[in-house]
């Protein structure tokens, strides 16, 4: 049976009615009242005077105000995205087969017609969460990518303007929060209405999403972001640490994990947390630190098993390996967003640039879904052809079915089409 050598003692309880109700009421009005809505909410939420829609000199301008060595490591990390959806989009076929002699069924991929990638602002500029959303959709075929992001000052953020751009983006609207999310949604300012919505934001853009899913598709119902480190005897306790502390920063509701066999291991990350955090910038470092008190948790196991057993339980977004026999590690683990293989392969490499997607199931739904891929933006759809040869066999078998569920209406149509066609009974009652 684990045991905790520090609990997580949790933050309040958000208030999640207010959010919900303030949402639904900006939904209303922005479905009403379009543009003029969004626009409204951008002046007042944002403080946005300008256009909505970025032009193209506006993302030459913003191409030239990046620095090279950055723009050359986005471009890298586009590179990686970009062929990490391809490969994974080539995984997905079309097919047909004869299922019995006449009777011929497939499968079918089509893209999605029109897609809305949020990209997010508030504490950090999430420029990465561009190219994870628009390069996805883009490689996965999908004809129109319409992208927002809430403008900061002269509008979007340099570098997140030119990685929206870079990934492919046919539309970017300077629009952040619900009324980016309903421009999307609803078609404002020239946008085709997405057939879904994706990419990370905060408890309102979380909330749009969730309340215009059905009519409108979504990635994930997204919460804070959270990590787990599995970590034997050989971990280095330093190292264990900050990988701790740099994913404590995304903020003080993300849940932090160390699951380990090793008490010595789990006492000495415990006792260089205070240092490492303190090491942040100050900003990062007060929120990793309330992220760490709050959520923060290291579970003692008596076997690689439980251990393996205890995050399966979790289902983490990030689930980092730093012990010996990785391969049993990879085969075994079965819940998780991604799955970081060895201590030089830092969760931070899979937010930023090494090719697979950053967009991860949160709050345990890694046990029943993966993260972001070209799949959510693809229809897997199927199709039928029946011949004389199937026919008589499979109208009896439907004809039969129908009739023992009551579904007479049913079997009269499977019916009509034998050879020579049956007599339609009589309804009840006639």
């Amino acid at each position: 049976m684990p045991r905790f050598l520090k609990t997580a003692p949790g933050l309040p309880p958000a208030a999640e009615a207010d959010i919900q109700d303030t949402v639904q009421i900006m939904l209303a009005r922005l479905k009403a009242g379009g543009d003029a809505a969004a626009l409204d909410y951008a002046q007042r939420l944002d403080g946005w005077q300008g256009e909505v829609v970025v032009s193209p000199a506006q993302i030459e301008q913003a191409r030239a105000q990046v620095a090279q060595p950055l723009r050359a490591a986005l471009e890298y990390a586009h590179d990686n995205i970009r062929a990490f959806a391809l490969a994974q989009r080539a995984s997905l076929t079309e097919f047909e087969t004869e299922l019995r002699p006449g009777l011929i069924a497939g499968q079918k991929v089509i893209p999605v017609s029109s897609a809305g990638c949020y990209v997010p602002g508030g504490r950090y500029a999430h420029i990465a969460s561009a190219l994870m959303t628009i390069t996805t959709a883009k490689a996965a075929g999908v004809p129109h990518i319409t992208a927002v992001a809430p403008p900061r000052g002269d509008g979007i953020d340099a570098a997140t303007l030119y990685a929206m751009h870079l990934a492919g983006a046919d539309l970017i609207l300077n629009l952040g929060g619900v009324q980016g999310i309903a421009a999307m949604a609803f078609g404002l300012f020239g946008a085709p209405a997405a057939d879904i919505l994706c990419g990370p934001g905060n408890a309102y853009v979380a909330e749009a999403k969730r309340q215009l899913f059905g009519p409108t598709g979504i990635d994930m119902f997204a919460g804070p972001t959270d990590i787990a480190i599995l970590a034997d005897a050989g971990a280095d306790p330093a190292l264990v640490a900050l990988d701790l502390a740099g994913q404590a920063e995304h903020g003080p509701t993300s849940p932090c994990w160390l699951i380990t066999d090793d008490e010595a291991l789990g006492r000495e990350v415990l006792r260089l947390m205070p240092a490492t955090l303190a090491s942040l910038p100050k900003g990062n470092r007060d929120t990793a630190r309330e992220a760490w008190d709050a959520m923060g948790e290291v579970i003692l196991c008596a076997t690689r098993e439980e251990m393996a057993r205890e995050s399966d339980r979790l289902a983490p977004e990030h689930l980092h390996v730093q012990a010996d026999d990785l391969p049993w590690w990879q085969n075994r683990l079965t819940a998780y967003g991604s799955l970081f293989l060895g201590a030089d392969t830092t969760v931070a490499f899979g937010d930023k640039a090494s090719g697979p997607n950053h967009v991860l199931p949160t709050s345990g739904a890694a046990r029943y879904t993966g993260g972001l891929s070209v799949h959510k933006f693809l229809k897997t759809v199927t199709w039928q052809r029946v011949t004389d040869q199937a026919l008589p066999d499979l109208a009896r078998a439907t004809a039969v079915i129908s009739h023992a569920e009551g579904m007479h209406g049913h079997a009269m149509t499977a019916e009509a089409r034998m050879t020579p066609p049956a007599p339609f009974p009589r309804a009840v009652g006639d």
